[in-house]
């Protein structure tokens, strides 16, 4: 098992990195219940799945569509978890179970994560912040350096910033940003720089 990417007092975090593209899978734990949940089912099914029992993890959620991310959808959904992601995104997927919304609030055990939508990466591109913890799952909307590639299909630069402005640099400076592949961030660290991400295009 992965070692703990983080803790605090409510939650801890397990990172694995998986497949091709190194996508980062995250399992977020409630430390009162033991309940989980993973985010984004990239690749690597055995794996997960073993993640999934050892963890205890509830159900699967997926930032965005992309094929990198949902590799593992169908195995997880075969093993009985099921898996979320946005209406907007949902045909990008082989299947799924339920439909994520904005502003809503997913219960993890005793944990709450919070929804963020965040369209640029792709339509449908979500975020999850976990309410009482400085930790924001930011898919591939946010990374160190900039905003996740959109000269995708469907991409949309100028939406991407607008997201990150309004959606989430409004949190707190020393919000962690666990992106969807690579290391983490925080939003201060990367507050600074929207302007000239704007400037130079991507």
């Amino acid at each position: 098992m992965p070692s703990t990417h983080f803790e605090d007092s409510q939650a801890e975090i397990h990172k694995l990195v998986v497949g091709p593209m190194d996508n980062n899978v995250f399992v977020l734990r409630c430390k009162e219940t033991g309940d989980s949940v993973l985010i984004d089912a990239a690749n690597e099914h055995e794996k997960l799945l073993e993640l999934c029992q050892r963890l205890n993890v509830r159900r699967v959620l997926e930032t965005h569509g992309h094929w990198d991310h949902i590799q593992a959808v169908p195995a997880v959904r075969d093993a009985g978890y099921e898996v979320g992601v946005t209406a907007a995104d949902a045909a990008m997927l082989p299947s799924y179970d339920f439909v994520l919304d904005d502003n809503s609030v997913i219960e993890v055990g005793r944990l709450r994560l919070h929804t963020i939508t965040t369209p640029g990466h792709t339509p449908g591109s979500i975020c999850f912040r976990v309410e009482g913890s400085p930790v924001l799952f930011s898919g591939d909307t946010l990374f160190p350096g900039g905003p996740g590639n959109t000269t995708f299909e469907a991409g949309d630069f100028a939406a991407i910033l607008r997201s990150i402005e309004s959606r989430l640099f409004t949190l707190s400076a020393d919000t962690v940003v666990m992106p969807g592949h690579g290391d983490d961030t925080t939003i201060g660290a990367e507050q600074p720089h929207l302007q000239e991400w704007a400037d130079r295009g991507w």
